[in-house]
């Protein structure tokens, strides 16, 4: 079991912990770059080919898409009240504790935990939560809601593209899905060298406060997930795969959020640090249980 553990996490620490050696040692990385040739090109890709190439019922994807959406209003209600209680800024902290890190580190721990088909349903979830964080991410961190940012967004097209061809039944040429795998491919390397770069400048500050937070998106997330595998009567990878990307720490598009909108970025920050070294502490407790 530890060496079946070890495969598992250990690609994830070595991806990220180069990309953190490497922006502190002063390599350049043009973060920005990065990122939107991730959103642009290879995670629409990746959703695309792994849409279309997804060898599950059209039942399990329809229950991982809508238990994704669900887990995120659940995500958003405990979240709302809360913060409620203790007089916190909700234009601060509901993305945080609303959008989970489904991609840059959901995706590779379902690739490597469970095969294809863990990345496939992983990337079901992700598709859910990356359309909600251009929508009602934007709408939260800015205070309004703005359709340009959905429209100018590839992956939501290659999703609806994706799902109408598999409702459809339509042919994909073999140039295409080739295509789309080859750039797909690219994404879950640059997430994880993102990932490391971006927690390599970040830094801990209101330590009680961020904690607090921290255990609360960890804790809830694993908590919802567990109650709507079961309520979605989610089984076999379905369901680990579900409660893992659920139970992941605060993304790092918060922090990117938070700077670009003037939210806090330094403490929203702090809770992508420290949530994610907790769940990187966590890791083997939870695979341990699921496998």
């Amino acid at each position: 079991m530890i060496l079946e553990l070890l495969s598992i996490i250990a690609p994830i620490f070595v991806c990220a912990g180069i990309g953190f050696v490497w922006a502190r040692r002063g390599g350049a990385f043009d973060q920005e770059f990065i990122t939107s040739l991730i959103m642009n090109f290879g995670a629409p890709c990746l959703v695309f080919s792994e849409l279309v190439s997804l060898e599950v019922e059209s039942a399990v994807m329809a229950r991982m898409s809508g238990g994704a959406a669900l887990a995120m209003l659940g995500f958003g209600l405990v979240g709302m009240i809360v913060l409620r209680v203790a007089r916190l800024p909700t234009h601060t902290y509901l993305g945080p504790l609303l959008f989970c890190n489904a991609g840059n580190m959901g995706l590779p721990l379902c690739l490597f935990a469970f095969g294809s088909e863990g990345l496939a349903l992983a990337t079901c979830f992700f598709a859910v939560m990356a359309f909600a964080h251009y929508t009602i991410g934007v709408w939260i961190w800015s205070g309004r809601f703005s359709l340009y940012e959905l429209l100018r967004m590839p992956l939501s097209y290659a999703a609806v593209l994706a799902v109408a061809i598999l409702m459809l039944d339509l042919p994909v040429p073999l140039w295409i899905v080739n295509t789309t795998e080859l750039l797909g491919g690219l994404t879950i390397p640059l997430m994880l060298l993102t990932l490391g770069v971006s927690l390599s400048g970040m830094h801990l500050g209101r330590l009680r406060r961020t904690l607090g937070l921290s255990l609360l998106r960890l804790g809830m997330g694993f908590g919802i997930g567990v109650g709507l595998s079961l309520l979605l009567e989610l089984d076999g990878v379905a369901r680990a795969v579900f409660i893992v990307e659920c139970s992941m720490p605060v993304a790092v598009f918060n922090y990117i959020f938070a700077r670009r909108y003037e939210r806090s970025p330094d403490e929203v920050a702090s809770l992508v640090v420290l949530s994610t070294l907790i769940a990187f502490a966590l890791l083997p407790f939870l695979l341990a249980w699921l496998l």
